[in-house]
């Protein structure tokens, strides 16, 4: 999407879904001062279909792993997002939306290399604990990934085949694509719990 869809989209779904869900504002100043429209999407969509768990829509600590109620692995960033908390989550994801960007820079390059240091230490983590956490990466904005990033945006698809980041949802793919992972999220700690 480019920033007026994904302004009437954000608009439309806080009509619609009436959240109680954090709604963070972007960056920007004066004029361009609104909310962050693709979190807010996501924040809105995890809310109406998490039922009954919890989720961290902006986690102030970093991602624990633990194993006996003692930690084992610390992730050294804080996710934008992570299902349902810090401690053990199923999902942790980074959303990146650049609707006001005029030039292509290093923020672009920094979002990449994020994933790609979240997915390392995910991998790790996994093969140390077996515990296995997934990992996405929320992007949008089209001139920024479809007219100046196609690089960029190939090393996004490079870090999915090599099992670094999970999924790489781009836009208005959230409105189909989070609900079913919400699905997905629930049912994997369901099963969980009736194993133990």
């Amino acid at each position: 999407m480019n920033r007026n869809e994904a302004e009437e989209l954000f608009y439309s779904l806080k009509k619609e879904l009436n959240s109680d869900c954090p709604l963070p504002l972007n960056k920007q100043k004066k004029e361009k001062k609104d909310y962050a429209y693709l979190k807010g999407i996501v924040n809105m969509l995890i809310c109406k279909y998490k039922g009954e768990y919890s989720c961290d829509f902006a986690p102030k600590e970093l991602t624990v792993i633990t194993e006996d109620n003692f930690p084992v692995r610390v992730l050294p960033r804080r996710a934008n997002g992570v299902f349902p908390s810090v401690t053990n989550p199923r999902a942790i994801w980074e959303i990146k939306e650049y609707y006001y960007t005029t030039t292509f820079g290093s923020r672009v390059s920094d979002s990449v290399y994020a994933a790609q240091l979240d997915g390392w230490e995910l991998s790790e983590a996994q093969s140390q604990t077996g515990k296995s956490i997934k990992n996405y990466l929320i992007i949008d904005d089209y001139y920024t990934w479809w007219m100046k990033g196609k690089s960029y945006l190939c090393r996004l698809i490079d870090l999915m085949h090599i099992g670094l980041v999970d999924e790489v949802i781009f836009g208005r793919e959230v409105v189909t694509r989070i609900p079913e992972l919400v699905e997905e999220w629930k049912k994997d700690i369901e099963s969980n719990r009736n194993s133990k």
